[in-house]
């Protein structure tokens, strides 16, 4: 089934300068597998299309069932230097949770939330 990522992950974010560090958590091991495989740097990019300016490095986490992601350019320049609020690291990780992806129909009760 296809669900977005609010239903399989939470996530964490920090910035500091132009850089976004923003973490995916997944709720349940089960999902890891499957956030692993499909949301690679390369698609994450893709989903912040004119947003992350710079590269996005992915680093995995299995211990905690998570992925890191590091993203050059993202924040307008900073925090300090861009008027648009939207840009900071919470609003990116946000905008994230709205990435679909596929779970096996076997995983549905371990959702969180409506679909």
């Amino acid at each position: 089934m296809r669900v977005k990522l609010q239903h399989v992950a939470h996530t964490r974010s920090g910035d500091k300068g132009n850089t976004s560090n923003i973490s995916v958590i997944a709720y349940d091991d089960a999902f890891y597998p499957h956030l692993v495989e499909q949301l690679t740097s390369e698609r994450f990019h893709e989903h912040y299309a004119g947003t992350i300016h710079g590269p996005v490095t992915r680093f995995e986490v299995p211990g905690l069932a998570a992925l890191n992601f590091v993203c050059q350019g993202a924040l307008g320049g900073g925090v300090s230097r861009s008027l648009c609020l939207d840009n900071y690291g919470k609003s990116l990780s946000a905008a994230i949770l709205g990435f679909e992806l596929d779970i096996p129909d076997a995983l549905g009760p371990k959702l969180r939330g409506p679909r």
